[in-house]
């Protein structure tokens, strides 16, 4: 239930607060006073689309609050899903910024616009006059069909199911077109995979190959240097081990005298050692070095396999060449073993297939329960509302399984393969529902639109609306002006539906018709201020007294005699 209702910087609004009952709250006014304004603005904390040239003050952000009270309508499971907190008295806010910017709230917590708008659709149902052709809409029919059936648990069962159905046959005609390619390419991937499986390729292998190959290339040189160097260090005749060893001998000599030649003399003898060492693995080293054309000519036809390997597969290493032999590997594998694949997915398929029938079934049964139920309902509401001549049947259209081969192209073998698959399930289950209407006797039955007028409609949609509500948990239903096309007696008969209507929810009803407005619980009067430079919408809740007077002007203009008075207080009073 709608318990407050704060409006600041929209457009004629300033700022108001609005204080709503439970039962049937009333709203009057002029026309242009404001009234629509006020839905317009609570319909932004329902996640309506904001734009900011609505603003009364452009450079000030408009803020929209309402306060709802929720206990009781079983939303604990919204609230805990979506990590929100459950408070029995819950605070939707919505805030634009002048630049557009938009920011909305559950209960002070930051949430997106869909989660709101999710949150709204289970608090407030807002029905204005031109929403009337929505019941033309085979997706409303149906939703009113499932109201009255009650079977949204079996529904989100379903619907759960019919998403994994549709994400398997949707990889299941991809894996038939990869395998028929697959097949396809057999010959060529086998091809290339046995090239780069024969070329036994490694990591690292070009690196070192290049690095070897360098050293080929220049042995000479390297042979040259390292055999000078060994002559110096170790076989002249003033190599630098023989001149290290004879300095050596001078310090030895004065060692006895001075501490610390001793040290440097032990220093010297370490130095004399490495070197030692250093001449003698130069001298391997010059030895295991010699020119090898062979070899060189052998990591030549190494490296120029792999470049050109890499230069055909467009790719510069040999750790991308091993990620394209393991691809070609899959593709292999897909060609050789995709029927098995193709046969696993198509059995969960039909085990799927089997329990969407199921679950379609059982929503079909409910459907067929309801359907009579409505047809009942409805037309004893229209009857009550002076349309006891109407006429209307639901239709229940079964959609039969025609199993359509997906995915098979010509010339192709998968068609055997997809045989099990059908397409007449919906997200709603199997049935198409139709409304056929007649408003008269002696008429054809026929889509509603066709054979109402815009009264006939709007008391229609009244008397859908009050089955909805009787079936659903809905806290509260807006009408805008749903009694337009009506009057006198039928008007009288329009506002006791409201009024029975309010026994079980909170109605809100925007309304010109005084047989209506004497229905309310609480009646608000909606008017402008023309106070200094500027238009102001305001909004003040009626008392008894002020209640007749505004009816009494709703039956005879702004002066009322003390006959249209006396009339105000009879319809209050009835």
């Amino acid at each position: 239930m709608l318990q407050k209702l704060i409006i600041q910087n929209y457009a004629l609004i300033d700022n108001l607060e609005i204080n709503f009952d439970k039962g049937l709250n009333i709203l009057t006014g002029e026309t242009g006073a404001g009234k629509s304004i006020i839905l317009g603005a609570l319909s932004l904390i329902l996640g309506q689309r904001a734009e900011s040239r609505y603003f009364f003050n452009q450079q000030k952000k408009c803020v929209i609050e309402g306060s709802f009270k929720i206990a009781g309508f079983h939303l604990n499971a919204f609230f805990e899903e979506n990590d929100l907190d459950y408070e029995g008295e819950t605070v939707l806010r919505r805030e634009i910024s002048a630049d557009g910017k938009s920011r909305a709230f559950i209960n002070d917590t930051p949430v997106n616009l869909t989660l709101i708008k999710n949150l709204g659709e289970r608090l407030i149902d807002i029905h204005s006059q031109h929403a009337t052709q929505e019941i033309n809409d085979p997706d409303f029919q149906l939703l009113v069909v499932d109201g009255v059936a009650g079977h949204q648990e079996l529904l989100n069962i379903y619907q759960s199911k019919f998403r994994a159905y549709k994400k398997s046959v949707t990889q299941l005609q991809q894996l038939i077109e990869q395998n028929d390619k697959a097949k396809a390419d057999l010959d060529y991937y086998q091809f290339q995979f046995d090239e780069l499986e024969k070329a036994a390729i490694s990591n690292d292998e070009q690196e070192l190959l290049e690095k070897e190959l360098y050293t080929l290339n220049n042995a000479e040189e390297i042979k040259r240097n390292l055999s000078g160097a060994h002559y110096l260090m170790h076989e002249g005749e003033t190599s630098a081990i023989i001149q290290l060893r004879e300095a050596g001998q001078q310090l030895s000599a004065i060692e006895k005298f001075n501490p610390e030649v001793e040290e440097l003399h032990e220093r010297l003898k370490s130095t004399l050692i490495e070197l030692k060492d250093i001449a003698a693995e130069v001298e391997i080293l010059d030895q295991k070095t010699h020119t090898d054309e062979a070899r060189a000519e052998e990591v030549n036809t190494r490296l120029s396999l792999l470049y050109n390997l890499q230069k055909k597969h467009r790719v510069n290493s040999n750790e991308e060449l091993l990620a394209i032999q393991e691809d070609l590997s899959d593709k292999i594998q897909q060609a050789v073993f995709g029927d098995e694949a193709v046969e696993k997915l198509q059995k969960q398929i039909s085990a799927d297939k089997q329990d969407l029938e199921k679950l379609a079934a059982e929503l079909s049964a409910n459907r067929t329960k309801a359907i009579p139920v409505i047809q009942e309902k409805v037309l004893a509401t229209l009857t009550e509302m002076g349309m006891g001549n109407s006429a209307l049947e639901i239709e229940q259209i079964v959609r039969k399984s025609e199993s359509p081969q997906v995915g098979k192209t010509e010339n192709s073998s998968s068609d055997f393969r997809t045989s099990g698959i059908s397409d007449h399930f919906t997200k709603t289950g199997v049935d198409i529902i139709r409304f056929m209407f007649s408003a008269n006797k002696g008429h054809a039955l026929a889509d509603m639109s066709k054979v109402a007028s815009g009264g006939e409609l709007s008391r229609l949609m009244l008397s859908i609306k009050s089955i909805i509500a009787e079936y659903t948990a809905l806290p509260t239903i807006i009408f805008d002006e749903i009694d337009t096309g009506v009057s006198g007696e039928v008007a009288n008969k329009v506002g006791q539906v409201m009024e029975r209507l309010s026994q079980n929810l909170q109605v809100i009803t925007i309304t010109h018709l005084p047989q209506i407005a004497g229905k309310g619980k609480s009646h608000y009067f909606v008017y402008k201020d023309d106070t200094a430079a500027t238009t102001y919408t305001r909004i003040k809740k009626l008392d008894d007294n002020e209640r007749v007077l505004e009816i009494a002007k709703m039956l005879s203009g702004d002066k009322p005699g003390e006959s249209a008075l006396q009339n105000a207080r009879e319809l209050l009073n009835s």
